[in-house]
């Protein structure tokens, strides 16, 4: 080994080198798109990996615990134990280096731009579901089963509950201790870090995490970590409460019995107290709490090896509060996680309230619409825009002439408030979007028909006091059926159409509207 330490030195720096100079060339390349970019970004961290590991060799090789660096050194000036015949050495050391290159082929010399020009253009491979769309979208469905069916939580819709796992803290004290709820922070973090991995390959998230250690210890310590400040933690206990049982709702011991055996047996245990006996021995013995403090109960009601009734009382053990950190800790990394992932989150948000407010054709005719897109994706994003006098863009995306954009007002701002605030450039989108997913699931949610009626209108407040303009017309007045039969007149109901609904019979006694009959009429067919 030590005969061929130097070599393996020099081909470790060596490596290193062209290795950072092939992040440098692949970083001059502009991504034509963001999967090009999250390709491009796995690619380096790959090369940063390879960098990392044959750094550690090389410190090992400097650290030269067994002298053996040191033995090599030593034989290249010909100071070897059978003497110091120069020569001699230099011929040995020439026949060692040739016979480990001719073991080792791959150590040779190449020429590093033609064997890595391949390298730049790898498409790192990438494990994303269809929901994720290649890291646009999250797919929280598996949480969101186990969300929903959990004992801390009450059934949400999908859309909802990408509002809520982002924030832990609304989720009640006394639910968060349950081992239930453990599991499922635990499973939540680690599809987040998956996530984040896969999308953000460059993020260094152990130097995210040992801050969010440092601001955790330090909130802890004065007790202000959201969701656990002032609810009975005091220098680092826990109040012991009954686990997700509120004992205000049950008058009876026969009515806190119907919660079923389970749930009071988890409740006795955490409040340190025996879990045995019948049904309703249990029942009866958590009824006690209701009216007497722990610290004023008799000991034979407490398990053993509880720290007894005045510990019980105040605080929870060791353990419990070690374990209320704990969860207390997860839930500040997922905090964080969905700051660095709102975007993404937002973007999923919109996805999914956008498949909500369209039908099975629209949703068949989109995906059609992207398969499409994806097979051309490669050829348009291989041709980029030109455009050195950066003139403004067009709907399509193109640069057009400054005129033809300030003929269509494309530099003119709407602003719907129905749609969440969204901006429409130009009076044509301004126009469009009126018939489009957003604004007609803005619509849905107020609980308003999106009718031709309610057009050009996109403040709520304004569309609200319309209606109850309407609705007071029509308890107080005559007017409104002026007014309602003028909105039916528009919308063509009962409205007399002679072309269509008048009727028609031939010789043969075929029955045809108006329109038809006159037009047959005219060819002479009839």
């Amino acid at each position: 080994m030590s005969s061929t330490l130097l070599e393996v030195t020099r081909a470790g720096h060596e490596e290193v080198e062209r290795l950072e100079r092939l992040i440098v060339k692949d970083f001059q390349n502009e991504p034509a798109s963001s999967k090009d970019r999250l390709f491009q970004s796995h690619r380096v961290r790959n090369m940063i990996d390879q960098i990392t590991t044959t750094s550690i060799k090389l410190v090992e090789i400097y650290e030269d615990k067994d002298n053996a660096r040191k033995d090599d050194i030593a034989a290249l000036g010909g100071q070897t134990a059978t003497g110091t015949n120069v020569f001699s050495a230099f011929y040995d050391r020439l026949k060692e280096i040739r016979e480990y290159h001719r073991r080792h082929p791959a150590a040779r010399v190449v020429d590093a731009n033609e064997e890595h020009e391949e390298l730049l253009k790898e498409e790192p491979r990438i494990e994303f579901t269809g929901e994720e769309a290649m890291g646009r979208y999250l797919d929280m469905h598996e949480l969101y089963n186990e969300y929903i069916n959990s004992k801390f939580a009450e059934p949400i819709e999908y859309s909802a509950y990408l509002d809520v796992f982002a924030q832990p803290h609304k989720i009640s004290r006394k639910l968060k201790l349950t081992r239930q709820y453990r599991e499922y922070l635990e499973k939540l973090l680690e599809h987040l870090i998956y996530f984040f991995e896969r999308t953000e390959p460059l993020q260094d998230l152990e130097r995210i995490f040992s801050k969010v250690i440092a601001e955790f210890e330090e909130e802890w310590a004065d007790g202000k970590v959201q969701g656990w400040d002032n609810e009975g933690q005091e220098n680092g206990h826990v109040s012991a409460q009954p686990s997700g049982i509120d004992l205000d709702y049950y008058s009876t011991v026969e009515e806190l019995m119907e919660v079923g055996p389970e749930r009071l047996k988890e409740a006795l245990a955490a409040l340190g107290l025996k879990t045995g006996g019948t049904f309703q021995q249990r029942a009866e013995r958590l009824f006690l709490t209701k009216h007497t403090p722990l610290e004023q109960l008799d000991r034979k009601h407490f398990a053993k090896g509880s720290r007894g009734a005045e510990q019980n009382g105040f605080a929870a053990t060791p353990q419990q509060a070690e374990s209320s950190k704990a969860i207390a800790f997860t839930e500040a990394k997922i905090i964080k996680l969905c700051d660095l992932l709102h975007e993404t989150i937002v973007r999923t948000k919109e996805n999914v309230e956008k498949k909500q407010a369209l039908t099975y054709e629209e949703m068949e005719a989109e995906r059609e619409e992207e398969d499409i897109q994806a097979d051309s994706e490669s050829d348009d994003e291989e041709q980029q825009i030109y455009n050195p006098l950066k003139l403004p863009m067009g709907w399509d995306g193109k640069p057009i002439p400054y005129w033809l954009y300030k003929l269509h007002g494309l530099g003119q701002e709407f602003k719907c408030e129905i749609c969440g605030n969204h901006s429409y450039w130009g009076r044509r989108a301004y126009e469009r979007h009126f018939k489009e997913w957003r604004h007609q699931h803005g619509m849905r949610c107020l609980g308003i028909p999106n009718t031709k009626n309610f057009n050009e209108i996109t403040s709520i407040e304004v569309l609200f006091s319309l209606i109850l303009f309407v609705v007071y017309s029509f308890v107080c007045s005559e007017e409104a059926k002026v007014l309602w039969e003028g909105i039916q007149e528009k919308q063509g109901v009962n409205k007399w159409r002679p072309e269509l609904e008048e009727e028609y019979e031939d010789k043969e006694g075929n029955i045809y509207n108006k329109k038809t009959y006159t037009d047959l009429q005219r060819q002479g067919l009839i």
